[in-house]
């Protein structure tokens, strides 16, 4: 068969015949091949490298999906829009081009534009289509040429819907919230409500809640109302995510939420989260309310205390004990295995009935390391019931966070 009358070659009486998968060349123009993306602009290399930066959180190690290992570059004018995810997370910013030429979109692979990226000084940086599947990086004094992935095959990004709720959080009060709980949340696969913050909203305020069963910790705001009582429950990944990368100079960030997605807007930044589908336990019925065995003590140094006679903890148990008479604290801990145990008296306020109670040294530790107040608050029933522990009255944020633990058998 004579090669002009092959499916899929175009005749042309003037010039040589060739696929359609290549420029077909006639009178010095040339069309354009149908499934290249072409792509041209300018831009700031370190402002590129910020931006990737600041959504590379959301690239996976690890896909079924080979195509999430890309940043999807998608460029509008002035503006280039970098996505990434991992179809639970997704974060996407935007970045100011100094100029473009043809707009498109493209998969970019992420490793290899970071590394590339953090190697260069700052200064303009041409980003060109140059094939199919190729796209040159082009600064002062030399070019790399990377692959690229057709942005169709990058999955669709799903938000919210039309029943979604939306509120403005304080920045500030948002990223104090997420890493005061966020400790406190479980790895629990037959219970997934327990892997993720509550955030419960209501009329004159709203509560994050993190739980893992063993201790609780609420932190509440008066500076986040709804007109009707809603939650949900954002897993501790994306919530670590938001609270490293919403910067000191944000003001606000609005979030909309509906049954299955939470959006986080801020400055050029958009967070989308998958949310954690389930019922979170009733927390408020497990506050003690009527704890009277009150322990008031300076928190820094009660923390050192704890630190320093846990060294002699039992590995598995981790109990340290406390032993509690008027205005005095002894904290004690032993492992009869290794032959060594430890004890401390610290300086107290105690008003109650003598009490030994025992807990899990390193819930205590957490519990007060996560805590910024100077003087702190423990509230007993007796050795059995949960303690409250809460910032001093005197504390700016007394009405603010809260702590539930539990104690542990002294054997």
């Amino acid at each position: 068969m004579p090669d002009t009358d092959r499916p899929g070659l175009k005749k042309s009486n003037n010039m040589p015949n060739i696929s359609k998968n290549f420029y077909t060349f006639v009178i010095g123009t040339f069309e354009k091949k149908e499934n290249i993306h072409y792509m041209k602009f300018i831009v700031s290399s370190a402002e590129l490298l910020k931006g990737i930066l600041a959504v590379s959180k959301a690239i996976p190690a690890k896909s079924s999906q080979p195509i999430l290992e890309n940043y999807l570059f998608v460029l509008d004018g002035s503006q280039l829009e970098i996505t990434a995810s991992d179809t639970e997370l997704t974060l996407r910013t935007q970045v100011e081009v100094e100029s473009s030429e043809e707009n498109g979109q493209i998969a970019v692979p992420a490793r290899h534009i970071t590394d590339l990226l953090k190697e260069l000084p700052d200064q303009p940086l041409s980003i060109i289509t140059t094939g199919d599947s190729s796209f040159e990086c082009r600064w002062a004094s030399g070019t790399s040429t990377l692959p690229y992935f057709p942005a169709a095959d990058y999955p669709s990004i799903t938000t919210t819907d039309d029943t979604a709720v939306t509120l403005t959080f304080p920045a500030q009060s948002l990223v104090e919230g997420i890493a005061g709980t966020i400790y406190a949340t479980a790895d629990d696969e037959i219970r997934p409500a327990m892997n993720g913050i509550l955030f419960d909203i209501d009329q004159d305020s709203t509560t994050l809640v993190a739980s893992d069963s063993h201790k609780l910790i609420c932190y509440t705001t008066k500076d986040v109302k709804a007109s009707e009582k809603a939650s949900f429950i954002l897993h501790k990944k994306p919530a670590a995510v938001l609270r490293s990368i919403i910067g000191k100079d944000i003001e606000n960030v609005e979030i909309s939420f509906d049954s299955k997605n939470a959006v986080f807007k801020f400055d050029k930044t958009m967070v989308v989260c998958r949310l954690v589908v389930g019922k979170y336990p009733k927390y408020r019925d497990v506050i003690p309310q009527n704890n009277s065995n009150i322990l008031r003590i300076d928190r820094v140094q009660f923390l050192n205390t704890v630190r320093r006679v846990s060294v002699c903890t039992n590995k598995a148990s981790n109990l340290i004990k406390f032993d509690m008479t008027h205005n005095s604290l002894e904290l004690s801990a032993q492992d009869l295995g290794f032959s060594i145990a430890a004890y401390e008296k610290v300086p107290c306020q105690y008003d109650g009935e003598d009490l030994t109670i025992g807990f899990k040294s390193t819930f205590v530790t957490e519990i007060l390391s996560n805590m910024s107040c100077n003087e702190i608050v423990m509230k007993f029933a007796d050795s059995r019931r949960a303690a409250l522990v809460v910032p001093s009255e005197e504390e700016a944020e007394s009405e603010k966070i809260c702590g539930i633990l539990m104690p542990i058998m002294i054997s």
